[in-house]
């Protein structure tokens, strides 16, 4: 299985200093779209590994990252390239679509 942080305000901007982009998965426990697409950001997290770096935000723990990312709906999946915004996703997406979108932006 890949290696997928949980990012949080104390190690979030040291995760966005690596040289690769990173995919944040903004989630909450409670929030049934966000336990379907789990599965499938750490199966892309395996897939892209060496390409991406992908963590996840509990945005229930992490309101200020939230807001930081305008964070509406979860499940969000905001890919960072230098620390700006690549590509944004809302909702439980299928894989291939997620991958492809990840994909033409990195």
């Amino acid at each position: 299985m890949s290696n997928v942080t949980e990012v949080n305000a104390a190690n979030f901007d040291s995760m966005l200093a690596g040289e690769l982009p990173v995919l944040v998965d903004f989630w909450a426990p409670w929030c049934g779209p966000c336990r379907m697409l789990s599965p499938v950001v750490d199966e892309l997290a395996g897939e892209l590994e060496g390409k991406v770096t992908v963590v996840k935000c509990n945005v229930d723990e992490n309101q200020d990252l939230a807001m930081r990312f305008g964070v509406m709906s979860i499940p969000t999946v905001v890919l960072l390239k230098d620390g700006a915004e690549a590509m944004r996703s809302v909702g439980a997406v299928p894989k291939p679509k997620l991958k492809a979108d990840i994909e033409a932006n990195l």
